[in-house]
């Protein structure tokens, strides 16, 4: 008798990459005064401009972490080499 649940049961497994864009994008909003929420009462044309800019400024930040994680591993190798 099987007794596992269904593979369809378990919660998806987020992107994080997904999920601090998405944090981004709330803090950028954040910071115009915003919310998500606020979003749906504005006109398109102003929530199509915020979103653009919302979206530049997290892939600028995302790009920035993975250039700061870029140094720290490369950091990290040449002390590890340095140990040898």
């Amino acid at each position: 008798m099987n007794t596992t649940k269904p593979f369809e049961s378990a919660d998806p497994i987020e992107d994080p990459s997904a999920l601090m864009e998405n944090a981004l994008i709330a803090e950028f909003l954040k910071q115009k005064g915003y919310t998500h929420e606020d979003l749906k009462k504005l006109p398109n044309e102003l929530v199509e401009k915020l979103m653009k800019e919302a979206s530049q400024y997290a892939s600028l930040k995302m790009e920035e972490v993975q250039a700061r994680a870029h140094l720290v591993k490369e950091l990290h190798d040449d002390a590890t080499a340095l140990e040898k």
